[in-house]
């Protein structure tokens, strides 16, 4: 008897399953691109190009003025010493009318650094004492005590920017810093190893 209800239940199902689905599948129509679609370029959807720098070979300065001066160094000394960093690496200053590649902006400053220093000083403590032989050696021991001895220290700083002349993008930027010397033949010597520094990444590999 109940191998027969269960039968029927089965077969009430396999009917209700024949029966017309009330869901239909419905779907609308997609709404036309907007005229400028098809002019338009989304640069966003697309990783930008690698960076051809082999193309750059002439420069000029940015709107035309040098670096500025310091009190601790004159325009000319800074430009001389970006122009020749800039010529090692294959980029000759504009000298005729034509459009430069590269615009270069430097700018020198003096900076100062707060130095730590740790020294190692070595000690000894021990006792004696008496015994019934007479006075003695006791106990001691050795070790050391680091102290940190902080000072001040001026260096000078030089930042260089470099910028594409035809659409006056970003291209590179680097700044280093060189130990401050005191006479003048010392302090174009420490203007060149920053300058040296700081270019000496240029061009990105």
């Amino acid at each position: 008897m109940k191998s027969r209800a269960g039968l029927l239940l089965i077969c009430l199902g396999l009917a209700a399953c024949q029966g017309s689905n009330p869901y239909v599948a419905s779907s609308r129509p997609l709404p036309p691109a907007p005229p400028q679609a098809a002019s338009t370029f989304d640069r966003s959807a697309y990783p930008a190009p690698p960076r051809d720098y082999g193309r750059y070979r002439s420069w000029a300065w940015l709107n035309g003025q040098m670096p500025p001066g310091t009190a601790w160094a004159d325009s000319a000394q800074v430009a001389d010493a970006v122009s020749s960093a800039l010529d090692q690496r294959g980029l000759r200053p504009l000298r005729d009318n034509r459009p430069a590649d590269l615009f270069v902006s430097a700018d020198l400053r003096l900076e100062t650094r707060l130095r730590q220093v740790q020294d190692d000083y070595g000690y000894y403590g021990g006792y004696g004492g008496y015994n019934r032989y007479g006075y003695g050696p006791g106990y001691g021991m050795y070790g050391s005590m680091p102290i940190v001895r902080t000072y001040e220290e001026q260096v000078v700083v030089v930042h260089v920017d470099l910028y594409d002349a035809q659409n006056g993008e970003p291209v590179w930027s680097s700044s280093a810093e060189t130990s401050n010397r005191g006479s003048e033949g010392e302090r174009v010597d420490a203007i060149r190893e920053a300058v040296e520094k700081a270019m000496s990444a240029y061009p990105p590999s």
